[in-house]
């Protein structure tokens, strides 16, 4: 299993992302341009908790317009109600007090520039949530998910830009498990590379693998104490899902 376990620090928590949106001295503009941010990456797992609670593709993909429109609108009432919870929490106790309410008389809300296709949220879904799912596993499987894939791609951003493709395309199939003896071997002669150096070069890459976890959960919390809860619970999550 990739190991996201690595302690944080506070110089990871930046003034961006969901600390803006809890800070009250920003203009309620950019508090709603941070929220939309948010709100646009972490589409997909309200996406995939509505369509576990039984909504078709279609309803599930206007519900979810209609929720995040309803959520960047009314800042101001919104951040005086969201405390210091960190915005995976926030996130699902807002869809799920929105889902009791009446939306169903709410227009639906012109979210598109937020929304990702809907053949890719449902072909996400088909893969992550078998028959039998909870809706709060598929939000929480798709939370996480989301954290994952920003990281990696972030990883092959930086291998990319480092001209270093070739070897993070060798070893990124091992971030989450040891190669074997003959693995090793085997990209080494097709790297011209000595395992040692293959070794040196897989823990560079988990290090800053879990670095990259981290820095994508700093946008989502306000402290340094959410920030180290939060990747516990990530660390969690995906021990469980590994397990059973």
């Amino acid at each position: 299993m990739i190991d996201t376990s690595e302690p944080a620090s506070a110089a990871g928590v930046r003034a961006t992302g969901w600390s803006l949106v809890l800070n009250r001295d920003p203009a309620p503009e950019a508090r709603r341009a941070a929220l939309g941010e948010l709100c646009r990456r972490y589409w997909y797992p309200v996406y995939a908790y509505l369509r576990q609670c039984g909504h078709d593709p279609d309803t599930a993909q206007e519900i979810a317009s209609t929720f995040f429109g309803e959520l960047t609108r009314h800042d101001a009432a919104m951040t005086a109600r969201v405390s210091n919870q960190c915005f995976r929490d926030f996130l699902l106790q807002r869809l799920q007090t929105f889902l009791g309410a009446d939306w169903r008389e709410l227009p639906m809300a012109d979210a598109a520039d937020l929304a990702p296709p809907p053949a890719e949220l449902e072909h996400r879904n088909g893969q992550d949530n078998p028959p039998g799912t909870t809706a709060d596993d598929a939000f929480q499987r798709g939370f996480a998910a989301e954290v994952i894939a920003r990281a990696l791609q972030r990883l092959h951003a930086e291998a990319a830009g480092e001209g270093h493709l070739e070897m993070y395309a060798a070893l990124v199939p091992y971030l989450a498990r040891e190669p074997s003896t003959d693995e090793y071997a085997a990209i080494g002669a097709d790297l011209a590379q000595r395992p040692l150096a293959l070794i040196v070069a897989l823990k560079r890459l988990r290090q800053r693998f879990r670095h990259l976890v981290g820095h994508e959960l700093a946008d989502t919390v306000g402290t340094d104490a959410d920030l180290r809860d939060e990747q516990k619970a990530l660390h969690g999550f995906l021990s469980r899902n590994r397990d059973g």
